[in-house]
């Protein structure tokens, strides 16, 4: 198995979506990722999702898409029996995870420079929507939030539509891959010069880099971004959005080895002769290419054009929903998602690393844990006794599987309530 990081524990105090999200990608590549959770509340996504009956039951999809691989331990960091625990499991810990509001861990004496007294080689990593400095530190967001301000509202709409968001919550899970890679260089490092480092991940910050190129662009020349719909950024009248004779058509042809191949393919040949000699002139629409492309993809379907284009060396695909792609084999060969039991009776089909090592997707081997579920278990590798763990339970400091179940709120809010 592809275990890089075998032998590392992970503190993982995060919430929602991001935040856990890097613990995810930490734990299939082996960490012992330690989720630490609120006792009879845990984390609020177990709460969300499509299927009620898992909602009910505190692992709910939204909770699980994220958080299979790793231990539950709910504690109430709060509470001063609780912080000394924390403590504790940091001193044998190498990552330590947390997206609260910048300052939220200082007043609870759990920030950097308390854990690092702990720890001194500590990986101690900060997820937030801003940053831990700048005139906006301390505000709070969400996904669509970020993409309201970041800019890419108003490049992914069109002028009939106006700013769009991005439909998935993107700027999240980039966060979250963001901090994973963060981490993942931050031990590299620490391997070589023994030291542990504070890491500051922001979501705004991310949603700019995903917009790399157009910053350069703003910032070099004073361009200002347009609203490009479903055009490709090249601009180039042979490459964008189609109409077909079924449905829509993605093609990407920017070069004049691409153009040639795919005026020849719809058939029009006198342009094809035109791109070949004077490739230049293919640069813009001044021989009509836009409109003549428009027509001759009007007469196959997506599907047909998507096989003959990608045959000739064009890049094309149709375009689909989430269902279509993941129903083709393509997917299937893959390995994009892997089947696991957390409910008994239940399957739920959880995303695996992204990319394989030596030919293998890299999966999750246990599911998500439920609330409280690893407890017991967590506390009693510090060294404490039955007894003691027994009187944390009795005293809501701990929480365990057992008793998770009957404190579980009805409404996500409660989450934000201790916190």
């Amino acid at each position: 198995m592809f275990e890089p990081l075998k032998g590392l524990r992970v503190i993982d105090t995060s919430h929602v979506l991001a935040g856990p999200y890097a613990g995810y990608q930490l734990a299939l590549l082996g960490a012992d990722v330690i989720k630490i959770e609120v006792p009879g509340i845990g984390d609020w996504t177990r709460k969300g999702g499509q299927l009620p009956e898992l909602n009910e039951a505190g692992m709910g999809l939204s909770y699980m898409s994220q958080n299979a691989a790793k231990r539950s331990l709910a504690l109430d960091i709060k509470t001063p029996e609780g912080r000394d625990i924390l403590k504790r499991l940091t001193a044998n810990a190498d990552v330590f995870i947390e997206n609260m509001r910048p300052g939220t861990m200082v007043r609870n004496g759990l920030g950097y420079e308390d854990m690092k007294a702990i720890k001194p080689d500590l990986i101690y990593c900060s997820i937030s929507a801003f940053g831990q400095d700048g005139p906006y530190s301390r505000r709070g967001a969400y996904d669509h939030v970020i993409q309201g301000m970041c800019g890419i509202m108003g490049t992914t709409g069109s002028r009939e539509s106006g700013p769009t968001k991005v439909g998935a919550p993107y700027v999240d899970f980039a966060t979250g891959l963001n901090a994973a890679y963060a981490i993942s260089a931050a031990l590299h490092q620490r391997r070589a010069t023994g030291e542990g480092v504070h890491l500051d991940v922001a979501m705004l910050d991310t949603s700019m880099m995903l917009m790399a190129s157009l910053l350069t662009s703003h910032l070099s020349s004073g361009w200002k971004p347009e609203p490009a719909g479903n055009e490709a950024w090249s601009r180039s009248p042979t490459s964008g959005c189609f109409q077909t004779a079924d449905g829509l058509l993605m093609v990407a042809a920017n070069n004049i080895r691409q153009i040639v191949p795919l005026l020849e393919t719809l058939g029009l040949t006198e342009l094809a002769e035109k791109a070949q000699r004077d490739p230049a002139a293919m640069r813009d629409d001044l021989n009509g290419l836009r409109p003549a492309l428009e027509a001759a993809l009007l007469a196959r379907s997506a599907s047909a054009w998507e096989e003959d284009l990608n045959a000739v060396g064009v890049p094309a695909g149709r375009v689909r929903n989430l269902a279509e792609m993941l129903a083709e084999e393509h997917a299937a060969a893959r390995q994009l998602t892997t089947p696991m039991e957390a409910v008994p009776g239940t399957t739920v089909h959880v995303p695996t690393a992204g990319f394989k090592a030596n030919g293998a997707a890299i999966a999750p081997t246990t599911p998500a844990p439920r609330l409280g579920e690893h407890s017991r278990e967590v506390l009693a590798e510090l060294g404490l006794s039955e007894d003691e763990i027994d009187a944390l339970v009795s005293d809501n400091i701990v929480g365990t599987a057992d008793e998770a179940g009957d404190r579980t709120p009805a409404s996500a809010s409660a989450a934000f309530a201790r916190l």
